[in-house]
């Protein structure tokens, strides 16, 4: 058990000594929280992610809803503590279906579950990594020429992410914190999240980490919590500069927000998670026309993510104000792909050696 596992133990230990002391006293049992809604949704220019604001909610058993609630919290944190004790872990799918033997506390949908585990996060400060709860999705993966040091069955154990890998790269795991998970740079210089396994492929295929130093990160479409963790680590303690390749289509745009400036659905971790000083390389709408680049018309979807974009605080700045409309106004998108018009070395050889050198990246 590390230390970070020992502080979630003690927090939900508070929790449920909180929950029977109201019990005890012939009190109603309450839980206060920060209120988990849009309104209560800040964005903090100092640190450039979003946070929750200090509006509070009060979770009372005084209803059979609230009762039901509190019940939940009880036999999760005990299911928590179980595991953590145990050195054992749990899929949030899991901790679903485990608790249909919870009688009334049992979940009627995962969502339910999730939102509760959440909760518990927010109240005490710790994540839901440090209770040995996973996601259910796939890792993202990591190819370049730097060693990560991580606890397996065995014990720790060193992986260099080029040597020791295929070139599907190195998964990466549902926790990333220091206790657990050391970073050990070799020669990288910077790092490159893109959002499709065909871009990975391509510049693993092309030796452009090799020929750049640079670590390549598949952000497999929407990045897990873990993989915007590791990204945040290889940014303050490494010092590599981040940029974001993707799509150029608005819901790619979010990719990248989720990234730099946190997603409002975790914005209770944005500290944790979020990497504000990341870089967006492409693809533009100014590449879209700069490159004269292949495109799909903007579905009805598109564009009302595009116009909500326009009044989103993480799209406030003029270059992705300029962006945005410009790719409203030519009612075009493009994909990463589209820059194989002019062959498969482009991408490696021209497009990107352009952009990054502009940006002072290369």
């Amino acid at each position: 058990m590390n230390d970070r596992q020992k502080t979630a133990l003690e927090s939900l230990t508070h929790i449920a000594e909180e929950i029977y002391a109201d019990l005890d006293r012939g009190d109603i049992p309450t839980m206060k929280l920060p209120l988990r809604s849009k309104r209560n949704i800040e964005f903090d220019p100092m640190t450039q992610v979003w946070k929750y604001g200090s509006m509070k909610t009060v979770r009372s058993a005084k209803t059979t809803q609230g009762a039901t609630t509190m019940l939940r919290t009880a036999y999760t944190t005990d299911f928590i503590n179980e595991m953590i004790r145990e050195n054992k872990s749990s899929t949030l799918r899991e901790m679903y279906y485990i608790s249909e033997g919870w009688n009334r506390a049992k979940f009627h949908s995962q969502d339910e579950s999730n939102l509760l585990a959440e909760d518990l996060e927010t109240v005490t400060h710790c994540m839901r990594e440090d209770f040995k709860l996973r996601p259910e999705e796939g890792s993202a993966h990591v190819y370049g020429d730097i060693n990560f040091r991580t606890m397996t069955r065995k014990g720790m154990k060193t992986f260099n992410c080029m040597d020791d890998v295929s070139e599907t790269g190195f998964g990466i795991p549902y926790s990333v914190e220091k206790e657990t998970f050391e970073i050990h740079n070799n020669n990288i210089k910077f790092v490159m999240a893109l959002e499709t396994g065909g871009m990975f492929a391509r510049l693993i295929e092309n030796g452009f980490p090799e020929r750049e130093n640079c670590l390549l990160i598949h952000l497999s479409g929407q990045p897990t919590r873990s993989t915007r963790r590791l990204i945040k680590r290889l940014n303050e303690e490494n010092g590599l500069p981040v940029v974001v390749f993707t799509d150029g289509d608005p819901w790619s745009f979010r990719i990248f927000a989720s990234v730099a400036y946190g997603a409002i659905k975790t914005a209770h971790i944005s500290d944790y998670l979020a990497t504000p000083t990341a870089q967006f390389v492409g693809i533009t709408a100014s590449d879209i026309l700069n490159y004269d680049l292949p495109t799909d018309k903007l579905s009805d979807k598109d564009i009302g993510a595009l116009k909500a974009e326009l009044t989103d605080p993480r799209f406030s700045d003029e270059f992705w104000d300029t962006e945005i409309r410009a790719m409203l106004d030519m009612n075009k998108k493009a994909e990463q792909q589209a820059l194989a018009k002019y062959g498969l070395d482009y991408v490696t050889d021209t497009y990107l050696p352009e952009k990054l050198s502009q940006m002072g990246i290369m």
